[in-house]
Protein backbone atom coordinates (compact mmCIF):
# COMPACT_ATOMS: atom_id res chain seq x y z
CA UNK A 1 0.00 0.00 0.00
CA UNK A 2 2.81 2.37 0.96
CA UNK A 3 4.60 1.63 -2.33
CA UNK A 4 1.34 2.17 -4.22
CA UNK A 5 0.82 5.61 -2.68
CA UNK A 6 4.44 6.60 -3.32
CA UNK A 7 4.08 5.46 -6.93
CA UNK A 8 0.79 7.37 -7.22
CA UNK A 9 2.44 10.57 -6.01
CA UNK A 10 5.32 10.09 -8.47
CA UNK A 11 2.93 9.46 -11.37
CA UNK A 12 0.88 12.49 -10.32
CA UNK A 13 3.97 14.67 -10.59
CA UNK A 14 5.19 13.22 -13.88
CA UNK A 15 1.86 13.28 -15.72
CA UNK A 16 0.50 16.61 -14.58
CA UNK A 17 3.58 18.85 -14.50
CA UNK A 18 3.35 21.93 -16.71
CA UNK A 19 4.60 25.52 -16.88
CA UNK A 20 2.70 28.72 -16.16
CA UNK A 21 2.98 30.97 -19.23
CA UNK A 22 4.92 34.23 -18.79
CA UNK A 23 6.29 33.47 -15.29
CA UNK A 24 7.69 30.05 -16.23
CA UNK A 25 6.83 28.53 -12.83
CA UNK A 26 6.44 24.75 -12.78
CA UNK A 27 3.04 23.60 -11.58
CA UNK A 28 1.19 20.34 -11.03
CA UNK A 29 -2.43 20.17 -12.13
CA UNK A 30 -4.55 17.07 -12.69
CA UNK A 31 -7.85 18.99 -13.03
CA UNK A 32 -8.98 19.48 -16.63
CA UNK A 33 -11.24 22.31 -17.79
CA UNK A 34 -13.93 19.74 -18.58
CA UNK A 35 -13.84 18.55 -14.97
CA UNK A 36 -13.90 21.86 -13.16
CA UNK A 37 -15.48 24.57 -15.31
CA UNK A 38 -19.12 23.35 -15.36
CA UNK A 39 -19.14 23.29 -11.54
CA UNK A 40 -17.38 26.66 -11.41
CA UNK A 41 -19.96 28.29 -13.68
CA UNK A 42 -22.84 26.77 -11.72
CA UNK A 43 -21.43 27.99 -8.40
CA UNK A 44 -21.03 31.47 -9.82
CA UNK A 45 -24.65 31.56 -10.95
CA UNK A 46 -25.71 30.38 -7.52
CA UNK A 47 -23.67 33.12 -5.87
CA UNK A 48 -25.28 35.82 -8.02
CA UNK A 49 -28.76 34.59 -7.11
CA UNK A 50 -27.96 34.73 -3.39
CA UNK A 51 -26.19 38.11 -3.34
CA UNK A 52 -27.25 41.60 -4.31
CA UNK A 53 -25.86 42.93 -7.57
CA UNK A 54 -25.09 46.64 -7.26
CA UNK A 55 -27.63 49.15 -8.51
CA UNK A 56 -24.84 51.61 -9.26
CA UNK A 57 -25.00 51.44 -13.05
CA UNK A 58 -22.02 53.72 -13.59
CA UNK A 59 -19.63 51.73 -11.39
CA UNK A 60 -20.97 48.40 -12.64
CA UNK A 61 -20.31 49.47 -16.23
CA UNK A 62 -16.83 50.64 -15.29
CA UNK A 63 -15.94 47.34 -13.63
CA UNK A 64 -17.30 45.43 -16.62
CA UNK A 65 -15.50 47.68 -19.11
CA UNK A 66 -12.16 47.21 -17.36
CA UNK A 67 -12.76 43.48 -17.08
CA UNK A 68 -13.57 43.22 -20.76
CA UNK A 69 -10.42 45.11 -21.76
CA UNK A 70 -8.14 43.00 -19.58
CA UNK A 71 -9.75 39.69 -20.54
CA UNK A 72 -9.29 40.64 -24.19
CA UNK A 73 -5.58 41.14 -23.54
CA UNK A 74 -5.43 37.70 -21.91
CA UNK A 75 -7.31 36.18 -24.83
CA UNK A 76 -4.93 37.88 -27.28
CA UNK A 77 -1.92 36.45 -25.46
CA UNK A 78 -3.34 32.96 -25.33
CA UNK A 79 -4.27 32.83 -29.02
CA UNK A 80 -0.86 34.19 -30.02
CA UNK A 81 0.87 31.48 -28.00
CA UNK A 82 -0.90 28.34 -29.16
CA UNK A 83 -3.53 28.23 -26.41
CA UNK A 84 -6.57 28.60 -28.68
CA UNK A 85 -8.64 25.67 -27.37
CA UNK A 86 -7.90 26.76 -23.81
CA UNK A 87 -8.91 30.35 -24.57
CA UNK A 88 -12.20 29.09 -26.02
CA UNK A 89 -13.08 27.51 -22.66
CA UNK A 90 -13.19 30.83 -20.79
CA UNK A 91 -16.57 32.45 -20.19
CA UNK A 92 -15.60 35.91 -18.98
CA UNK A 93 -18.17 37.68 -16.81
CA UNK A 94 -17.81 40.63 -14.43
CA UNK A 95 -20.25 41.68 -11.73
CA UNK A 96 -20.26 44.26 -8.94
CA UNK A 97 -21.82 43.01 -5.69
CA UNK A 98 -23.23 45.28 -2.98
CA UNK A 99 -21.03 44.30 -0.04
CA UNK A 100 -18.81 46.28 2.36
CA UNK A 101 -16.05 43.66 2.25
CA UNK A 102 -12.80 44.85 0.63
CA UNK A 103 -12.67 41.91 -1.69
CA UNK A 104 -12.72 40.64 -5.28
CA UNK A 105 -12.28 37.17 -6.73
CA UNK A 106 -12.24 35.19 -9.95
CA UNK A 107 -13.41 31.61 -10.34
CA UNK A 108 -11.86 29.13 -12.80
CA UNK A 109 -13.06 29.92 -16.29
CA UNK A 110 -13.17 33.70 -15.86
CA UNK A 111 -16.13 34.46 -13.59
CA UNK A 112 -15.23 37.64 -11.66
CA UNK A 113 -16.85 39.39 -8.70
CA UNK A 114 -15.97 42.81 -7.31
CA UNK A 115 -17.41 43.95 -3.98
CA UNK A 116 -18.38 47.60 -3.61
CA UNK A 117 -16.27 47.66 -0.45
CA UNK A 118 -13.05 47.54 -2.46
CA UNK A 119 -13.87 50.56 -4.63
CA UNK A 120 -12.58 53.12 -2.06
CA UNK A 121 -9.24 51.29 -2.33
CA UNK A 122 -9.14 51.15 -6.13
CA UNK A 123 -10.36 54.81 -6.39
CA UNK A 124 -10.03 55.02 -10.20
CA UNK A 125 -10.07 53.01 -13.42
CA UNK A 126 -6.38 52.13 -13.16
CA UNK A 127 -6.94 50.96 -9.60
CA UNK A 128 -9.83 48.77 -10.73
CA UNK A 129 -7.57 47.44 -13.49
CA UNK A 130 -4.88 46.57 -10.92
CA UNK A 131 -7.29 44.44 -8.89
CA UNK A 132 -8.97 43.07 -12.02
CA UNK A 133 -5.64 42.07 -13.55
CA UNK A 134 -4.68 40.24 -10.37
CA UNK A 135 -7.97 38.32 -10.17
CA UNK A 136 -8.03 37.46 -13.87
CA UNK A 137 -4.45 36.20 -13.50
CA UNK A 138 -5.61 33.59 -10.97
CA UNK A 139 -7.91 32.10 -13.61
CA UNK A 140 -5.26 32.39 -16.36
CA UNK A 141 -2.65 30.55 -14.26
CA UNK A 142 -5.25 27.97 -13.12
CA UNK A 143 -4.46 28.53 -9.46
CA UNK A 144 -7.83 27.10 -8.39
CA UNK A 145 -7.19 23.85 -10.22
CA UNK A 146 -3.65 23.70 -8.86
CA UNK A 147 -4.84 24.08 -5.27
CA UNK A 148 -7.36 21.28 -5.76
CA UNK A 149 -4.55 19.09 -7.09
CA UNK A 150 -2.25 19.92 -4.17
CA UNK A 151 -5.07 19.21 -1.72
CA UNK A 152 -5.43 15.76 -3.27
CA UNK A 153 -1.67 15.19 -2.96
CA UNK A 154 -1.77 16.34 0.67
CA UNK A 155 -4.41 13.74 1.45
CA UNK A 156 -2.30 10.99 -0.13
CA UNK A 157 0.70 12.18 1.88
CA UNK A 158 -1.26 11.90 5.12
CA UNK A 159 -2.25 8.34 4.29
CA UNK A 160 1.40 7.51 3.51
CA UNK A 161 2.52 8.83 6.92
CA UNK A 162 -0.17 6.82 8.70
CA UNK A 163 0.83 3.62 6.90
CA UNK A 164 4.57 4.11 7.40
CA UNK A 165 4.11 4.50 11.18
CA UNK A 166 1.48 1.78 11.50
CA UNK A 167 3.82 -0.54 13.43
CA UNK A 168 5.13 2.18 15.74
CA UNK A 169 3.90 2.81 19.27
CA UNK A 170 0.96 5.27 19.60
CA UNK A 171 3.18 8.05 20.94
CA UNK A 172 5.46 7.89 17.88
CA UNK A 173 2.46 7.74 15.53
CA UNK A 174 0.93 10.84 17.10
CA UNK A 175 4.25 12.69 16.90
CA UNK A 176 4.71 12.02 13.17
CA UNK A 177 1.09 12.78 12.36
CA UNK A 178 1.41 16.11 14.19
CA UNK A 179 4.66 16.95 12.39
CA UNK A 180 3.08 16.13 9.01
CA UNK A 181 -0.06 18.10 9.82
CA UNK A 182 1.84 21.26 10.76
CA UNK A 183 4.35 20.93 7.93
CA UNK A 184 1.75 20.33 5.25
CA UNK A 185 -0.44 23.20 6.47
CA UNK A 186 2.45 25.70 6.42
CA UNK A 187 3.42 24.34 3.02
CA UNK A 188 -0.08 24.96 1.66
CA UNK A 189 -0.01 28.52 3.02
CA UNK A 190 3.29 29.15 1.25
CA UNK A 191 1.75 27.69 -1.89
CA UNK A 192 -1.07 30.22 -1.61
CA UNK A 193 1.44 33.08 -1.19
CA UNK A 194 3.22 31.84 -4.33
CA UNK A 195 -0.06 32.10 -6.23
CA UNK A 196 -0.74 35.60 -4.91
CA UNK A 197 2.74 36.82 -5.89
CA UNK A 198 2.41 35.23 -9.33
CA UNK A 199 -1.03 36.82 -9.83
CA UNK A 200 0.45 40.21 -8.91
CA UNK A 201 3.10 39.83 -11.62
CA UNK A 202 0.74 38.53 -14.28
CA UNK A 203 -1.80 41.18 -13.35
CA UNK A 204 0.76 43.92 -13.98
CA UNK A 205 1.43 42.52 -17.44
CA UNK A 206 -2.24 42.18 -18.35
CA UNK A 207 -3.33 45.60 -17.10
CA UNK A 208 -0.43 47.20 -18.97
CA UNK A 209 -1.34 45.33 -22.16
CA UNK A 210 -4.87 46.69 -21.79
CA UNK A 211 -3.58 50.26 -21.64
CA UNK A 212 -3.81 50.93 -17.90
CA UNK A 213 -1.10 52.47 -15.71
CA UNK A 214 0.69 49.65 -13.83
CA UNK A 215 2.04 52.11 -11.25
CA UNK A 216 -1.46 52.21 -9.81
CA UNK A 217 -1.12 48.59 -8.69
CA UNK A 218 1.57 49.76 -6.27
CA UNK A 219 -0.63 52.65 -5.15
CA UNK A 220 -3.53 50.27 -4.48
CA UNK A 221 -1.44 48.24 -2.06
CA UNK A 222 -0.05 51.35 -0.44
CA UNK A 223 -3.62 52.45 0.25
CA UNK A 224 -4.46 48.95 1.48
CA UNK A 225 -1.52 48.98 3.89
CA UNK A 226 -2.61 52.35 5.24
CA UNK A 227 -5.99 50.86 6.16
CA UNK A 228 -4.53 47.75 7.80
CA UNK A 229 -4.72 47.88 11.56
CA UNK A 230 -2.62 45.39 13.53
CA UNK A 231 -3.56 41.82 14.32
CA UNK A 232 -2.06 40.43 11.12
CA UNK A 233 -0.44 36.99 11.54
CA UNK A 234 3.25 36.44 10.74
CA UNK A 235 3.74 36.35 6.97
CA UNK A 236 4.82 32.70 6.96
CA UNK A 237 1.43 31.84 8.52
CA UNK A 238 -0.61 33.93 6.11
CA UNK A 239 -2.18 32.97 2.81
CA UNK A 240 -1.12 36.33 1.34
CA UNK A 241 2.22 38.14 1.33
CA UNK A 242 2.40 41.10 3.67
CA UNK A 243 1.48 44.47 2.17
CA UNK A 244 5.11 45.58 2.46
CA UNK A 245 6.39 42.49 0.63
CA UNK A 246 3.75 42.92 -2.03
CA UNK A 247 4.64 46.57 -2.65
CA UNK A 248 8.34 45.71 -2.82
CA UNK A 249 7.74 42.88 -5.30
CA UNK A 250 5.49 45.00 -7.50
CA UNK A 251 8.04 47.81 -7.68
CA UNK A 252 10.77 45.33 -8.62
CA UNK A 253 8.69 43.64 -11.33
CA UNK A 254 7.18 46.79 -12.87
CA UNK A 255 9.92 47.39 -15.52
CA UNK A 256 9.72 43.73 -16.60
CA UNK A 257 5.92 43.89 -16.83
CA UNK A 258 6.07 46.97 -19.06
CA UNK A 259 8.60 45.32 -21.40
CA UNK A 260 6.55 42.12 -21.62
CA UNK A 261 3.34 44.03 -22.27
CA UNK A 262 4.94 45.89 -25.16
CA UNK A 263 6.29 42.63 -26.54
CA UNK A 264 2.98 40.78 -26.37
CA UNK A 265 0.99 43.69 -27.81
CA UNK A 266 3.32 43.75 -30.79
CA UNK A 267 2.76 40.07 -31.56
Amino acid sequence: MKKFISLSLLMLFMISCSTVPITGRQRINIMSDAQILPASFAQYEGFLKENKISNDTEMTNEVRSVGKNISQSVDKFMRAHGMVSEANNYRWEFNLIEDKAMNAWCMPGGKVVFYTGILPITQNRDGIAAVMGHEVAHAFAKHGQERMTSSYGQQLGGVAVAISTNNSDPKTQNLWNTIYGIGSQVGMLAYSRTHETEADKLGLVFMTMAGYNPQEAINVWIRMSQLSTGGAPPEFLSTHPSNETRIKNLKAYLPTAVKLARKYNAQ
